[in-house]
């Protein structure tokens, strides 16, 4: 219905817009240096001065989009962090001479799951042999030109994890560590100290008794600018003229599907003759009638009724047969239902061991067993489980070859046609809990039967609740005289003009410049996208036509391209930092002559608390919360020395170190500089992309194509 909008226009006024855009597009050249009008000729993006293919670029997106159904922002987003780290490794690889040749690529491909389970590639052994992968290669490259090229194109991404690998192993390689530091990571975590201290809370202070200017917010900001780094951001206001049918449009799409169910008498022009037309109720034909008359096609699957996710599923489930019940609104349709068929028990759920053999078909290259040898196991557990029926979960989990052996051998709810005959005929033909070994193409299966639910087929006619042509011109009317007033008056008075109007207004903050999602208005790119252009200042406002149909009248509220957060953004922020710091000026000044934990707990009114057994691993102090500092300094201390004032967290600190305990040297570090390896190794692959990104020099243009 939104493309109503866009020709509702009288046709004189189509007539001149048309005629406007062909005299721009003639003169165009005159006035472009390119003669292209704007076309756009900045690369996608530049890795240190180095162009990334924007053919490439779509191309990705596009697989992405397609292989994992993600939006196109996600898919651009997705692409956008791959390429770049791509580029940045490629970089790094160029710089330190890196190549991957044969035996690299062998390596990864050796230890890919794809290559390593597919039959082409085993020897007579069962295990992979790269020699037969090269064979086909070559021999693909003559037979199968097309799966070549894709070969090439995946060789490449195969030969890029090869140099990365070596990349990283160079890297990882200079995590080495001393038996310095294993003794000290060692004692980090089980040195103990036991400590006495009085806490002063920051609360003692009330907020009202400390005062922060908005000078000295704004002196804060400037001194600590990189803990306020934004990115550019716009505000907008906007009103909502969403298209949604009036009372008169259901009911007129009610009385609509109400002349679906009985038969019609219709004039034919070609025979001179009245043609009696079959309603929904009547007619032999179903899946034509649906197709015909519903935006969704006929679904021959039966349900049960807990499928049927509808508020009147009780009603549909319980439906005669032939019975039709409707019209009814679920959502945003208008439905009308027919009861097909019913079938009693028609849905089975049930649990099953697979025990397969060596010829039996998806069998594992492990499974050696012979075809009697795997008969004789699965009667065996068979037996087993009739005399405990208790342990079917734990025998399928030790002994099935199949996928559900991780759910106890549960296969779920299934129906006739979804499983090989002899299975469904076993479990179709007997009761509830009735246990049995069936066998199939797949090997033999130990099978329980768990449960049973009735289904019925219904057919349903779903057509979209939408707006009459009348009320689409309104509803379009009224969104194009909001427009104009809206542009004609102080754009100040945006906000006032829709309440006068009694219209629906809405602020956001802090648009970014990749956001496709705009709250109350859902994937709006093309809104974000005018909003960030060139051409787009503070205050401007423009009419949009919405995807989901309907009409959005914008205004851009606040334009933010400073790369420091603005003051009214964080000033409560930092007014809380400052409260805190001034309170524990004051609490210093005011106990700084204490000399003991005694004495500041009379004085304080505080209890004096004791903490057992802390470590440097545990940065938790028992009854305060995180307290790093805190906890650190206690053991800088001897034991029975206290410390002086120390500002915390939470609050300002007086601690007595109450005991020590220094865990027993070991005779060897070695596992914890192991484990401190293996931690560095783990930080070094999710870091080193993270450093070398911000070491380069990236120009980010993705705003400008999607």
């Amino acid at each position: 219905m939104a493309l109503l909008g866009q020709i509702r226009e009288r046709s004189i006024f189509l007539i001149i817009v048309i005629g406007m855009a062909l005299f721009a597009f003639v003169i165009s050249g005159v006035f472009t240096s390119d003669g292209g009008g704007g076309s756009i000729s900045e690369p996608i993006a530049k890795v240190n001065d180095v162009e990334i293919d924007l053919d490439l670029f779509r191309f990705n997106v596009e697989q992405t989009e397609r292989n994992y159904n993600f939006s196109t922002l996600k898919s651009v987003d997705a692409v956008w962090n791959q390429t770049i780290r791509n580029a940045v490794l490629e970089n790094q690889y160029k710089i330190l001479g890196i190549d991957a040749g044969t035996a690299q690529l062998e390596e990864i491909i050796s230890s890919n799951d794809a290559f390593l389970n597919d039959q082409r590639f085993l020897n007579e052994s069962g295990f992979f042999d790269f020699g037969l992968f090269t064979n086909f290669i070559i021999s693909m490259k003559t037979n199968n030109p097309e799966g070549y090229e894709n070969w090439k194109a995946q060789e490449s991404q195969l030969i890029s994890m090869a140099k990365q690998n070596i990349y990283l192993g160079l890297v990882r390689s200079s995590a080495t560590f001393s038996d310095f530091e294993g003794k000290f990571a060692y004692h980090t975590e089980n040195d103990n100290v036991s400590i006495e201290y009085v806490q002063i809370p920051y609360s003692l202070i009330s907020d009202s008794m400390v005062s922060v200017s908005d000078n000295e917010i704004k002196k804060y900001i400037t001194q600590n600018p990189d803990k306020f780094k934004r990115n550019e951001t716009r505000s907008i206001d906007y009103v909502l003229f969403d298209e949604t049918p009036t009372e008169e449009d259901i009911l007129e799409q009610r009385n609509s599907l109400e002349k679906l169910i009985g038969n019609r008498i219709e004039y034919n022009d070609v025979s001179k003759l009245t043609d009696t037309i079959l309603g929904f109720k009547n007619t032999n034909d179903i899946s034509g009638f649906v197709s015909q008359h519903s935006n969704i096609p006929f679904d021959s699957i039966y349900k049960s009724k807990g499928e049927l996710v509808s508020e009147y599923s009780e009603i549909l489930f319980n439906l005669n047969e032939n019975k039709i019940f409707g019209p009814y609104i679920e959502g945003k349709n208008i439905k009308i239902s027919k009861m097909i068929d019913q079938k009693k028990d028609g849905s089975i759920r049930a649990s099953h061991i697979l025990i397969s053999y060596k010829e039996s078909l998806g069998a594992s290259n492990l499974i050696l067993r012979s075809k009697e040898e795997a008969k004789q196991k699965a009667f065996e557990i068979l037996r087993q489980i009739r005399r405990n029926p208790k342990i079917f979960n734990e025998a399928a989990s030790k002994n099935s070859d199949g996928p559900s052996k991780d759910k106890g051998g549960d296969l779920g709810f299934f129906q006739e046609g979804f499983m090989e005959k002899s299975f469904f005929d076993f479990v179709n033909n007997n009761k509830v809990g009735k246990t049995g070994v069936v066998e199939t193409k797949y090997g033999y299966h130990v099978i329980k039967i768990t449960d049973k639910e009735d289904v019925v087929l219904l057919a349903n006619v779903v057509q979209e609740l939408i707006p009459s042509e009348s009320t689409s011109n309104q509803i379009f009317k009224n969104a194009t005289d909001f427009e104009i007033q809206a542009l004609k008056s102080n754009r100040e008075d945006f906000e006032s003009i829709a309440e006068n109007l009694a219209l629906n207004y809405k602020h956001v903050d802090y648009l970014n410049i990749l956001d496709e999602q705009i709250p109350g208005l859902g994937e709006q790119r093309q809104i974000i996208k005018w909003s960030f252009s060139d051409n787009s200042e503070e205050g401007d406002i423009k009419k949009f036509n919405l995807s989901s149909g309907g009409y959005a009248v914008v205004k851009i509220s606040k334009i933010r391209d400073t790369k420091i957060a603005e003051f009214d953004e964080i000033k409560e922020e930092v007014r809380g930092k400052l409260v805190i710091q001034k309170k524990s000026d004051l609490l210093l000044k005011k106990y700084k002559s204490i000399k003991s934990i005694e004495e500041l707990s009379k004085k304080s009114n505080q209890e004096i608390q004791t903490a057992s057994a802390l470590n440097q691993k545990n940065s938790v102090l028992s009854g305060s919360g995180q307290e790093p500092y805190i906890i650190g300094a206690s053991f800088a201390l001897k034991e029975n020395e206290e410390s002086n004032l120390l500002v915390g967290n939470k609050g300002l600190y007086k601690i007595k170190v109450t005991g020590k305990e220094a865990a027993p040297d070991l005779p060897s570090y070695l596992a914890y500089r192991n484990s401190l390896r293996t931690n560095e190794n783990i930080r070094i692959n999710s870091e080193i992309f993270n450093a070398l990104k911000m070491s380069s020099e990236i120009e980010d243009n993705r705003h400008l194509y999607y």
